[in-house]
């Protein structure tokens, strides 16, 4: 499989950037343009992307290191042959109501944050739609966005074995929050992990009331985690991970990834919990042929940190969906 990952940028070192992208991934960041359609919205404007291969799996997110309110919704359209689709957009972040556009038109279909194609694609376009009280603070931050572009192909075969490696991230559990969010929030609880190793802790519950989404009633669409992060002056991108060998670059250049899995009953020896059809955890290392977790449904924080067997985590992680969150402090990163 290929994944590319797309990237306009405003006011962020464009090394540390790039040093945060595994380099099967990275293409050079893109222009961009910023339209205003009033004083409180605007559009980021990418220009059409072509990969290298034809996509059906398109992922966007953006990254504002301010702590100003605004909200945000992706659009895209993409290109198979000679013919463009229609706009077609995401949920929104935030509370901003925007004019109503499609989850799907001409193949190209939304499921909240997530765009897929029923045929390749060759080239697309993704606008950001932002809205903010003080929209020009908002756009004058630095910022990022980004589009994760990836085929269908078959996955590589995890590497050799390597030296032993795990970052020490913070153990929190999910289930020691109220009982009334404790088992939704795997998301921020693992977004809350990771901010406290990139020393911005933040209380549980209260990150999971800032990434609650209304529209879906949800805690996990994924860019809210990306945004919320920002909010704490942490950077962050969604890629859907093309094999493991990205994975262990990211954590040796001391990047996390927050995993997005879903297995069935014993598809994944040792888990929190027996099956999920959607759950985050905290990927930290590697040893052997394990890949060391946090988990953050396990029942308390002792128990949050685990072993999960490397070809049962690709498969409930890789071969599923792929998606990770990658946080990082561009002031923390060196040039690749």
């Amino acid at each position: 499989m290929i994944t590319e990952l797309f990237v306009a940028l405003s006011g962020i070192d464009v090394a540390a950037v790039m040093g945060a992208i595994p380099p099967p991934c990275r293409t050079a960041p893109c222009s961009f343009s910023v339209v205003n359609i009033d004083e409180s919205e605007a559009l980021i404007e990418l220009p059409p992307c072509r990969p290298r291969v034809a996509v059906r799996h398109l992922l966007p997110s953006l990254s504002v290191l301010t702590d100003r309110p605004y909200s945000a919704r992706f659009e895209l359209s993409t290109r198979s042959d000679r013919t463009w689709s229609s706009w077609v957009a995401t949920t929104t972040l935030g509370s901003a109501a925007f004019g109503a556009l499609p989850a799907a038109a001409g193949g190209l279909t939304c499921d909240v944050d997530v765009y897929t194609t029923t045929a390749p694609v060759e080239e697309m376009t993704l606008c950001v739609r932002v809205a903010a009280a003080d929209l020009r603070a908002v756009l004058d931050a630095p910022w990022m966005a980004t589009l994760s572009v990836s085929d269908v192909g078959p996955l590589a075969s995890p590497d050799a074995a390597r030296e032993p490696l795990r970052l020490t991230v913070p153990a929190r559990s999910q289930m020691q929050a109220p009982s009334e969010i404790a088992a939704r929030i795997c998301s921020p609880t693992s977004v809350a992990m990771v901010l406290e190793y990139w020393s911005r802790p933040e209380d549980t519950a209260s990150l999971a009331a800032e990434m609650f989404n209304a529209a879906t009633d949800c805690y996990g669409v994924w860019p809210s985690a990306i945004q919320a992060a920002g909010r704490r002056g942490v950077a962050g991108y969604l890629l859907r991970f093309p094999d493991w060998s990205a994975a262990t670059w990211c954590l040796a250049r001391g990047l996390p990834i927050i995993a997005s899995v879903r297995y069935a009953a014993g598809e994944l020896g040792g888990a929190a919990i027996t099956e999920t059809s959607g759950h985050l955890v905290v990927i930290t290392g590697h040893e052997g042929d394990d890949v060391l977790v946090n988990d953050p449904a396990a029942p308390t924080a002792a128990s949050v940190r685990r072993r999960y067997r490397i070809e049962e985590l690709r498969r409930a992680w890789l071969e599923r969906n792929g998606v990770g969150y990658v946080l990082f402090r561009p002031d923390e990163i060196r040039g690749a």
